[in-house]
């Protein structure tokens, strides 16, 4: 496992489109878990696989009171609620600011063994 490096606004590789994971092979469970260190070591709640530099659609979440949850090609199925919460971001260091969120989301996707 490694730490990897975060990008920070203003990368451009932080706008561009991830492409969906098509085989989640050797060295896509790599990068899950050098993402999952680089999210511990950062103290972060998550992170995307552009955020270190890879256009694809892996996101690792510290979910409160699990193991870090890995997504692959997620998708967002439902929201229910809404709130504003502070939140930051670690692509724009030391900024926190308001943001309107769902309470609750739904996702699908998979997880490192391809499993929905």
């Amino acid at each position: 496992m490694a730490v990897l490096p975060i990008k920070t606004v203003p990368d451009p590789i932080l706008r561009q489109k991830a492409k969906r994971v098509k085989v989640i092979d050797k060295s896509v469970r790599k990068l899950i878990s050098d993402m999952q260190e680089t999210l511990q070591i950062a103290t972060g709640v998550g992170l995307a696989a552009n955020q270190v530099g890879q256009t694809i659609r892996i996101i690792v979440l510290n979910v409160p009171g699990a193991d870090c949850k890995v997504v692959i090609n997620p998708e967002v199925t439902r929201r229910i609620g809404s709130r504003v919460v502070n939140e930051g971001c670690l692509s724009i260091p030391g900024y926190i600011g308001e943001i309107k969120r769902s309470e609750l989301v739904r996702i699908k996707g998979q997880n490192a063994r391809g499993q929905e």
